[in-house]
């Protein structure tokens, strides 16, 4: 009848420190998320958020999208970029990924 039926093997009693091991274990793999995770997405964020608060007219700037173009006009929502000769293009701020160097447009054409 062993063949249907596994054995019960009797466990020793737990250490008392146990609770406390597997306390420290949780936090020490929250910390470890915070400074791999956490820390260095909301770092980024902030650093884009400044970016953006530092747009200006005459930026170059290329788009999450990848349009490269030059700022002409800006609202507070809204920056009117000019990707080419009279073509003009309404984003939204938050949405302009980088600042490229001026002259950058230039050299690609």
């Amino acid at each position: 009848m062993d063949l249907f039926i596994q054995n019960a093997w009797a466990e020793s009693a737990a250490a008392p420190d146990a609770g406390i091991l597997n306390l420290v274990m949780l936090v020490v793999l929250f910390v470890v998320f915070y400074f791999l995770l956490i820390r260095p997405q909301t770092k980024r964020a902030k650093e884009h958020k400044k970016m953006v608060s530092s747009l200006a007219k005459g930026d170059e700037i290329m788009t999450g999208g990848g349009i490269l173009g030059k700022i002409i006009n800006m609202d507070d929502d809204y920056v009117t970029i000019e990707i080419a000769t009279n073509v003009q293009i309404k984003v939204q701020r938050q949405s302009v990924s980088t600042v490229i160097p001026k002259g950058t447009i230039k050299s690609i054409n």
